[in-house]
């Protein structure tokens, strides 16, 4: 009889957790998680970057010399070349983005016979790892044997520009791939905000005789405005951190005419191991981020007031 009422004090014991001890079981392993692989790395990269440090000497401890590795960096011109040859990837390549992905996304918003194939194929680059695209283009470019120059008008390919090989045409081939390789994530975006504009608005419209153009201005652009923004804050910090294109590409070459300033990160952080300046340099890249993304926010709630 002793035995039995043990035996339930134990099983009631058991299932007293309460609600609150019942989340907490559950959440622990998410907040170590996040603990191990993000705040502890973070924190740690940015002690980093006030020393001098390398991965390689893991003998010598990072010895503190306060903000000598920011100073060096941004005094130094190949830094703000590469940052330059970033801003000017970056605008025209979330510029073509934009235009292209929302041409396509007006093209689309009718459905017709094979839109949904047309919809299948244009996504297929999005789904495909940018290693492999950066190979795949790297083929269609090669001037022996691709067929780029005979798509733009060389009849005989090997006649056309080395697009890979040559310093002024390598970054415009590359922003080529990526605009063809996430304009339909933009495409996407636009295409749900034009599905879900109200058929009313254009009824009205067309009984006040507006023009097309009237109906675009005043009607669609501002009820896209917002999704459009979103897409292009998305492609404008991605665009920032493009590395795996590059590399697949021209890894940084000819020379350093497309060495972005990721690339330049992955140098300095895998291949010189100076692992406090490229620390100080992640962190400068991403107070930069973060100060772009504040203003597009700003203009997306701007938008959406008006709105």
């Amino acid at each position: 009889m002793q035995l039995t009422r043990t035996q339930t004090a134990r099983a009631h014991s058991r299932r007293s957790l309460t609600d609150v001890q019942i989340q907490v079981l559950f959440i622990a392993p998410t907040i170590i998680l996040l603990v191990l692989w993000n705040i502890f790395p973070l924190f740690y990269s940015l002690y980093l970057s006030f020393t001098e440090f390398s991965v390689i000497k893991p003998d010598v401890p990072p010895a503190w010399i306060g903000l000598q590795n920011y100073n060096k960096l941004l005094s130094d011109p190949r830094i703000w070349q590469y940052f330059t040859l970033t801003g000017r990837y970056v605008v025209t390549t979330v510029a073509l983005q934009a235009i292209v992905g929302f041409g396509l996304a007006l093209f689309l918003r009718e459905r017709f016979k094979g839109s949904g194939l047309i919809t299948t194929l244009i996504l297929i680059p999005i789904m495909m790892s940018p290693v492999v695209i950066g190979l795949f283009w790297k083929l269609i470019y090669n001037p022996a044997f691709g067929i780029f120059n005979y798509l733009i008008g060389y009849s005989v390919p090997n006649s056309g520009p080395d697009w890979l090989g040559e310093a002024s045409r390598a970054l415009w081939a590359i922003i080529i791939v990526d605009v063809w390789m996430w304009s339909p994530f933009v495409m996407l975006l636009c295409l749900s905000g034009l599905k879900a504009i109200p058929d009313y608005l254009y009824e009205a419209a067309a009984i006040d005789r507006a023009s097309p153009w009237f109906q675009f201005w005043r009607i669609t652009l501002p009820q896209v405005a917002p999704l459009l923004l979103i897409a292009i804050l998305f492609r404008t910090i991605e665009a920032f951190k493009t590395f795996d294109l590059v590399m697949g590409l021209t890894g940084g070459g000819p020379g350093d005419s497309t060495e972005l300033i990721a690339v330049h990160l992955y140098r300095a952080a895998f291949t010189r191991f100076t692992t406090g300046e490229s620390s100080a340099l992640a962190y400068i890249i991403l107070v930069i981020v973060i100060a772009v993304s504040n203003l597009y926010v700003r203009s997306l709630n701007r938008i959406r007031g008006e709105s």
